[in-house]
């Protein structure tokens, strides 16, 4: 099987030039937007905001390949966010829906600082349900994306001209529900595009970007084995090695948007998981004691990435268009 080449996005200029650029002025525009339709959307649909965390003495786990940045909490080793997915299943004991507009910081490779679809530092909309589903969940966030689109389509003509993004590309998006394959489904496919997509792993980068490029909205691959993701996705109770998990794709080679899934709660199975990872159990004594003494809540949810989606939304070339102050792996910035 052949490959197709990785294209390499470009650098950031200087922070006085991307202050100045009409893309950035464009693109932020934009991204509020989003922001404003989205605490919209979930507001009207019950979902209380919460503050986020930004350091905690764990954090996910679930990353790609990228490291947790350390940082001294009174003589302990504290983590910045990577994802706050822990205290977004530990807040549902307060309230049954919730979301976060969260920072999160992921040392990345050092490979991904020229992919477009990487930062440093990003933000993500994360949301959680308690006694929830999965497809209650694909639900939700397809009407999410549909609702932010309406918006943007009509408050924000003008960023999307400066962009030189045309408005046609929603359409279906608007029009149709999106697609759901497995990740078999989904590996068979790439097999015939000639990509050599290992069946027991995560889609790559390069595979999302090609199998996105055959369609014209956004998709869910779904079902994704067990090995390739960490213990707070939920496995299958009816097929076991099978998780109840999904990522949320964009059309025209965009890549990723979302992942989320039904979460792992019960203690028993909390332990088991972080075992069969690779994870210390002792590490997450705050999260096991609540799942041990009051038991968390069954529930499921998804973290969707505000930059990603500005890209997305504006045909951006790179991903750091959609920050005012881009942090890619390895470059030094303010």
């Amino acid at each position: 099987m052949t490959v197709a080449p990785v294209m390499k996005a470009p650098l950031p200029p200087g922070t006085r030039e991307h202050l100045l650029s009409p893309v950035t002025h464009a693109a932020l525009r934009l991204q509020n937007a989003i922001a404003i339709a989205s605490r919209e959307f979930l507001a009207a649909n019950g979902f209380v905001e919460l503050l986020p965390p930004m350091l905690g003495p764990v954090t996910d786990p679930g990353v790609r390949g990228a490291k947790q940045l350390d940082v001294d909490f009174y003589g302990h080793r504290y983590k910045l966010m990577t994802s706050v997915i822990l205290y977004k299943q530990a807040s549902l004991l307060a309230f049954d829906r919730i979301f976060y507009l969260a920072p999160n910081v992921r040392l990345e490779p050092l490979e991904t600082a020229t992919t477009g679809r990487h930062l440093v530092e990003f933000h993500q909309l994360d949301v959680e349900m308690r006694d929830a589903t999965r497809d209650d969940v694909l639900a939700l966030l397809q009407g999410l994306m549909r609702h932010i689109v309406a918006h943007v389509l009509r408050e924000c003509t003008g960023e999307l001209a400066a962009l030189g993004r045309d408005p046609g590309a929603f359409a279906a998006l608007l029009r149709d529900d999106f697609e759901r394959m497995t990740h078999t489904e989904a590996v068979r496919r790439l097999q015939g595009l000639l990509h050599g997509q290992s069946a027991d792993a995560e889609i790559d980068w390069q595979g999302e970007k090609l199998i996105s490029e055959q369609t014209d909205r956004p998709f869910f691959i779904t079902d994704y084995p067990k090995g390739s993701r960490g213990f707070t996705d939920g496995e299958s109770r009816t097929e076991p090695g099978v998780l109840r998990n999904f990522d949320l794709i964009a059309a025209d080679g965009f890549g990723e948007l979302a992942s989320g899934g039904e979460r792992t709660h019960e203690y028993r199975r909390l332990i088991e998981r972080m075992r069969e990872s690779g994870e210390n159990p002792s590490k997450y004594a705050w999260y096991l004691e609540l799942a041990r003494d009051g038991g968390l809540p069954a529930s499921a949810g998804f973290g969707l990435g505000i930059e990603r989606v500005t890209r997305y939304l504006g045909g951006l070339e790179t991903v750091w268009q959609a920050t005012a102050y881009p942090k890619l792996p390895g470059v030094l910035a303010p």
